[in-house]
C-alpha cells in the first residue's frame, strides 16, 4: 500500500518570500534562479522542487544566489541535503546574504585556536633527602 500523499503548496505565513525565478535543466543538471529570502519557513517550495528533481534522478544542482537578499540556517539545510548520495552542488553568482551566511556558517564550525594551558607553578621547596636505610643499598 503505497503511503497517502500529502499536497504541500509550500504557502505559510511567515514574512520571508523565496522565489524560483527560473528553472531549466541541463542533462542531468538542475539550474535554479533564487530572489527573495531563503528562511526555515519560506524554502519549503525549493525542498519540494528539489526532493522531486532528486527522485528523478537529478544529480547536479546550480544554485544562482545573485537576488537572494536574506538566508539563514533553513538555506544551509538545503546545502547540506542535496550533495548527499553522490549529487553535486555550485553556489553561482553569490549574493552578499548568501556570502555572510556562509562566512558565519564556516567560522562557527572551525576550532578556535586554544592558548596553550599555563603550567602550574608549585612552591618547590628544597628538602634533603633522607639518609637511606640500613639494608637498603645493595
Amino acid at each position: 500500500m503505497a503511503p497517502p500523499t500529502v499536497h504541500d503548496s509550500g504557502a505559510d505565513t511567515a514574512p520571508g518570500v523565496i522565489v524560483i525565478h527560473s528553472c531549466t535543466t541541463l542533462g542531468a543538471t538542475l539550474v535554479v534562479r533564487l530572489r527573495g529570502e531563503i528562511d526555515h519557513f519560506s524554502a519549503t517550495p525549493l525542498r519540494t522542487l528539489l526532493a522531486s528533481a532528486a527522485d528523478d534522478g537529478y544529480t547536479g544542482l546550480v544554485l544562482d544566489t545573485s537576488r537572494v537578499t536574506f538566508a539563514d540556517s533553513g538555506f544551509l539545510a538545503i546545502l547540506d541535503w542535496w550533495p548527499r548520495h553522490g549529487r553535486s552542488l555550485r553556489l553561482a553568482n553569490r549574493s552578499r546574504a548568501v556570502n555572510r551566511l556562509l562566512h558565519a556558517a564556516a567560522a562557527a564550525t572551525r576550532q578556535p585556536a586554544r592558548p596553550p594551558l599555563p603550567t602550574p607553578r608549585r612552591n618547590l621547596v628544597h628538602r634533603p633527602l633522607s639518609p637511606p636505610l640500613p639494608g637498603a643499598m645493595g
